[in-house]
């Protein structure tokens, strides 16, 4: 099978978008497919690391986003369609798709390819957050760029639900893998914890973008509790004010693979703040490292967290809902170890090979129904 993966975001980017796209186009390779990658160009002087990706890589002009250089956008280019018409695809999957996506999705219209787009973005809940209004511009977005898909994955069972109850037709749930090699229990650091709490303080990570729609200030009851460190793993755009909101946490700023790996199994608790996560990788790589989690009840958490097995669902925005179930979980031992264990478990067979097979037999349904079409 021949893929074209279009994605607002790849490598050395470091978010959901581009490491799902990333795991994907490794997953076609490993299963004797040919996939090529359509992505943003990186920003100037930055390297894209050639072996890091599994396939040939098509960059299409790009410009920072105002405000949030981290993210690029592209730019208009022939490059798209071009890409798609010379590896002769028999699908395009569109990651995300907003930008580079829609451009995507008109390309594989004109030539009569087949389109699976995976929603992974809360752009609803960015335009509340970022513009205090234009939700339903960014609905309205999404409708007409995910109803032109022959599917539409949604990463989660309220991710799915949202869709189908604002238009969205032929949506399927897919979720996402985790690395149980990589994000384990048993790369818990002790000489890492003593740097990070030298008095032996009960250590709450959080990992993510440090960005405003990621509510991290709401961690700043939890800087206040006795006994407890906070580390903020992370870079973005509200790192300055949330070095004075969270006195005596941590930053140590963007962390990766094996690095990311012992920070995440040297945790004690992992709190996650964010209201908009359609799926949340990070909870997983903690479930999966033998941490217990503390997170909104809202998203994709709710299908992560099993409220008291595996760590507790909290109000969303709810600082002092936070404050108190991390007080809870750093007062237990017992508790903490009986949650990270049961939660190491539960994502044991999430591994990105058996997603992976998921959504090979996602595109298998797809290219069957447009061949019945065509044979009608």
């Amino acid at each position: 099978m021949r893929v074209v993966i279009v994605t607002e975001s790849f490598p050395p980017d470091v978010n959901g978008v581009a490491h799902c796209a990333l795991q994907t186009a490794r997953h076609l390779v490993d299963r004797g497919h040919l996939p090529l990658v359509v992505a943003p160009a990186p920003a100037p002087g930055v390297k894209a690391d050639a072996l890091a990706a599994p396939c040939p890589v098509v960059h299409v002009p790009s410009l920072p986003l105002p405000g949030y250089p981290q993210v690029r956008v592209a730019l208009p280019s022939r490059r798209l369609a071009a890409a798609v018409t010379e590896h002769r695809a028999d699908l395009v999957h569109l990651a995300s798709p907003f930008v580079l996506g829609v451009r995507g999705m008109a390309a594989a219209a004109r030539l009569g390819v087949p389109a699976v787009a995976v929603y992974q973005t809360d752009l609803a809940g960015y335009a509340r957050t970022y513009m205090g209004a234009g939700e339903a511009a960014a609905w309205r977005r999404i409708r007409s760029v995910h109803s032109a898909a022959d599917r539409t994955l949604a990463p989660s069972s309220a991710a799915l639900h949202d869709l189908e109850a604002h238009g969205v037709p032929r949506v399927r749930l897919w979720p996402r893998g985790v690395d149980t090699v990589r994000f384990r229990p048993d790369r818990r650091d002790e000489a890492l914890r003593r740097e990070l709490a030298p008095n032996g303080e009960v250590i709450v990570g959080y990992v993510g973008r440090l960005a405003p729609e990621k509510r991290v200030e709401l961690l700043a009851g939890v800087c206040g509790l006795a006994g407890v460190r906070v580390v903020v793993v992370g870079d973005g755009p509200s790192r300055p004010p949330l070095t004075e909101s969270l006195p005596g946490a941590v930053f140590l700023g963007r962390r990766t693979g094996d690095e990311l790996a012992r920070i995440f199994a040297s945790l004690d608790v992992f709190a996650h703040t964010g209201p908009f996560e359609t799926f949340c990788q990070t909870v997983q790589e903690a479930m999966a490292s033998g941490v217990p989690v503390v997170a909104p009840a809202v998203g994709g958490p709710l299908d992560l967290v099993a409220h008291g097995r595996t760590g507790l669902l909290v109000p969303p925005c709810d600082a002092d809902a936070v404050r108190d179930a991390v007080a809870a979980l750093a007062a237990d031992p017992a508790l903490r170890a009986a949650h990270g264990a049961a939660g190491r478990v539960m994502v044991e067979g999430r591994t990105w090979a058996a997603v992976g097979d998921q959504l090979i037999a996602h595109y298998e349904d797809v290219l069957g129904a447009r061949r019945t079409v065509v044979a009608a």
